[in-house]
């Protein structure tokens, strides 16, 4: 019985834990995120890749295992998102040389039937969680990644504030990570 509450207490420390740490990085987001983008569009040479370089970098701030080992919030976030810049601009030289060299042509092998069926379970898991979304949230995700709009665009269209439709956008994408994340684990946990 007292294991039992043991355990408890430590699933409700760690919710709250996690609460605390995703509100950090939700003030994070609120008053750095302008700077952040600013400084990876210098380095990426366009704003919306570093958009979502900053989003990507946020979604690595949240999924650290020990948020309190890191002190410096800001200045991991910006470390990590100026190596997210740096992998971006190298994947683009590689793929830019291996175009060049004719390694690369637009066919690629057709997926083996393990991995259409993996593909298919992974985009049934995606939707749902999509469809999980609030209204709101849901059309400005949709919109931006599905649609190509930009968050300008979304904006108009919604009547939001620009900076209103990044945090929905960021909130989806974390949502779907989060989820796929733990029906990944769930799988792996069913398999072992």
């Amino acid at each position: 019985m007292t294991n039992r509450m043991s355990r408890d207490s430590q699933h409700e420390q760690a919710g709250v834990t996690d609460s605390n740490h995703a509100e950090r990085i939700s003030r994070l987001f609120s008053e750095h995120n302008e700077s952040l983008v600013k400084f990876l569009s210098t380095r990426l040479h366009s704003v919306q890749e570093a958009k979502e370089v900053a989003q990507e970098a946020y979604v690595r701030l949240l999924s650290l295992e020990d948020a309190g080992a890191v002190s410096f919030l800001r200045a991991f976030l910006f470390k990590t998102a100026a190596n997210l810049a740096v992998d971006r601009i190298r994947s683009r030289g590689r793929q830019r040389q291996a175009l060049d060299a004719g390694l690369c042509d637009d066919s690629r092998e057709a997926p083996t039937p393990d991995r259409e069926a993996a593909i298919a379970q992974e985009m049934a898991i995606v939707r749902r969680l999509i469809d999980e979304l609030p209204p709101k949230c849901r059309r400005a995700f949709l919109l931006h990644r599905v649609h190509g709009a930009e968050f300008s665009e979304i904006a108009q269209e919604m009547g939001l504030s620009e900076r209103m439709v990044r945090h929905y956008v960021l909130r989806a994408v974390l949502y779907c990570r989060a989820g796929l994340d733990a029906a990944q684990s769930s799988e792996e946990s069913g398999r072992g």
